[in-house]
């Protein structure tokens, strides 16, 4: 069992403290309001409390103001593990992402770079939110892919996956921070699925 601390209690981050939980992992979600919930084993605290308490941290905040909101976190988020699911981008008029907020680079490396004394893995950000946590849901097995400059850390997040029922298999450990700015890039296809095919499961995969 891990304590794990997830920031953002949207779609994304409830769908993975649910998922988390129910694997046996000690789960708290961060967010405005303290105060637990009846029916679930799922905690909840304000954000800096979320990642002070926590061993392994999962950002699930809006990509476009993540790297303001988790740099004011550096001393809690010191000598953890920071799992990055999220994608900085601006929206279009119809809401949907349309440009990349870090060109060039990705905001993993900019977190990497803000939060020197962490390890941040980035993963899980090339599918629709409902593929993080069934995979096996889907017709052909969907690709996660992994970015870290720390291997031992990428491995960590690796086993967490399989917890969320990743088959080995199925992920792909891209290498050191710099590859999450190909991943992160792929965010510009998916608008263009949603148009076209609305909020249907879909990953961003590697056809073998």
């Amino acid at each position: 069992m891990t304590n794990i601390g997830i920031l953002g209690a949207g779609r994304v981050g409830t769908s993975l403290a649910h998922a988390l939980s129910s694997a046996g992992h000690d789960v708290t979600l961060g967010r405005r309001e303290n105060g637990d919930e009846a029916g679930t084993a799922i905690r909840y605290a304000d954000h800096a409390t979320t990642a002070r308490t926590a061993d392994i941290v999962i950002n699930a905040t809006p990509g476009d103001s993540t790297l303001e909101r988790l740099t004011g976190l550096r001393a809690e988020l010191a000598d953890k593990i920071l799992i990055d699911v999220s994608n900085a981008t601006r929206d279009d008029a119809d809401g949907l992402p349309g440009a990349l907020c870090y060109p060039g680079s990705s905001l993993a490396e900019q977190l990497q770079a803000a939060l020197p004394g962490t390890q941040v893995v980035k993963t899980l950000n090339t599918m629709l939110f409902t593929v993080m946590t069934a995979p096996g849901a889907l017709a052909v097995p969907p690709t996660a892919y992994l970015s870290g400059n720390d291997e031992r850390a990428r491995k960590t997040v690796a086993g967490l996956l399989g917890d969320l029922g990743w088959d080995s298999a199925w992920i792909e450990d891209l290498g050191d921070i710099t590859t999450a700015r190909a991943t992160e890039a792929m965010i510009l296809v998916v608008p263009h699925i949603l148009r076209r095919n609305g909020f249907t499961p879909f990953a961003v995969s590697i056809a073998r």
